[in-house]
């Protein structure tokens, strides 16, 4: 067990269920998973029993069972207690984004893991993707040229349900913006760099509940590239392709599919290698895409990997509490625009 590091699970039942053990804890090579806890006990009894886990009753008795990290997988309104919890007992913590609620709690989770020494990071798992990593790499070799204009789309149905927290933006912060938005607008600055301004529609389009099932942002950077990230909870699901598509002066890279819970998508560059002339007929050659299709890397695993690698070494995680603060300080401008109808300027 030297090499690899013991994992506790708060929120065991959801995402953790369903992606995050299985693909990720229980697959990577550098973890174990040895305890969960939910406050849902029938819930977490039975993903102990799936996982080969001991059960616990209280986050008091998960970081007395021996294990080294957390992965924080509550609702949003209790990660900033269940992350400084954690933090004091000396545990490493990966928690789902967004890390708080608002700004203001990020920064006090980032400061208490600060300050008890241990290693905080964001769950922002679709970074890791192959296809992503190598649209990243075509981007920072230049291929692409000047970064003109990107889009990021994923949507789903998501109709009402009993004690859905994330369908009250008092236990979820928002809805499909803060939810899925957030994964958009992240993928979309690891691509095209800071944000510089932001301006964005939300609306209720279908569903009654109270947070928004509806978003579009427009997203303007610091090198003058431009952006839209749209994201439904009103959307069928298979009618919603999750497209990527990203624009610059030298060609693109469109995509659908990549964006999401799964290994791979579609994705496609159209790279121009002489883009000196004019061409009056504005023809245009589908068939000289070149498809990217690297080896396929299951993004929960890579994350779990990235992370408790980082705390083997003790340095700081590429999934880092950085990057779920300035999500948060986007997503808040992204609301105060919706809220005032205005540009709203990052400062």
């Amino acid at each position: 067990m030297e090499n690899k590091i013991k994992w506790g699970v708060i929120g065991s039942g959801g995402i953790a269920r369903r992606r995050t053990i299985p693909e990720g804890i229980i697959k990577a090579e550098n973890a174990v998973l040895t305890s969960v806890y939910d406050i849902n006990s029938n819930v977490n009894a039975a993903v102990a029993r799936d996982f080969n886990a001991t059960a616990v009753n209280s986050i008091e008795e998960l970081l007395q069972s021996g294990i080294d990290a957390v992965y924080v997988a509550s609702p949003v309104n209790m990660h900033p207690s269940h992350v400084i919890t954690c933090a004091a007992g000396k545990k490493h913590i990966l928690c789902e984004k967004p890390l708080g609620m608002t700004i203001e709690e990020t920064e006090k989770m980032i400061s208490v893991c600060k300050k008890e020494g241990v290693l905080l990071g964001t769950s922002f798992m679709m970074r890791f993707l192959s296809q992503h990593q190598s649209a990243l790499k075509i981007i920072n070799e230049g291929k692409l040229g000047k970064p003109v204009y990107g889009r990021a789309q994923l949507s789903c149905w998501y109709p009402p349900l009993p004690d859905a927290w994330r369908q009250d933006p008092v236990t979820g912060g928002g809805g499909s913006l803060m939810d899925m938005g957030s994964h958009c607008i992240d993928l979309m600055e690891m691509f095209f760099g800071k944000i510089k301004s932001v301006s964005c529609f939300i609306n209720n389009s279908v569903h009654s509940y109270k947070s928004e099932d509806s978003a579009v942002v427009s997203l303007f950077f610091s090198n003058g590239a431009m952006a839209t990230v749209d994201t439904f909870f009103c959307i069928p699901d298979n009618s919603s392709k999750n497209i990527l598509e990203l624009y610059g002066s030298g060609g693109s890279i469109l995509a659908k599919g990549t964006i999401g819970q799964g290994d791979s998508g579609e994705m496609t560059a159209y790279l121009e290698a002489d883009t000196s002339g004019y061409n009056a007929q504005q023809l245009r050659n589908q068939a000289d895409g070149v498809v990217i299709n690297p080896l396929a890397v299951n993004t929960y695993r890579a994350e779990i990997e990235e992370f408790s690698n980082a705390i083997l070494r003790k340095q700081e995680p590429k999934n880092n509490a950085s990057l779920g603060l300035q999500n948060q300080i986007i997503l808040a401008a992204c609301y105060e625009s919706a809220r005032s109808g205005r540009i709203i300027e990052i400062k």
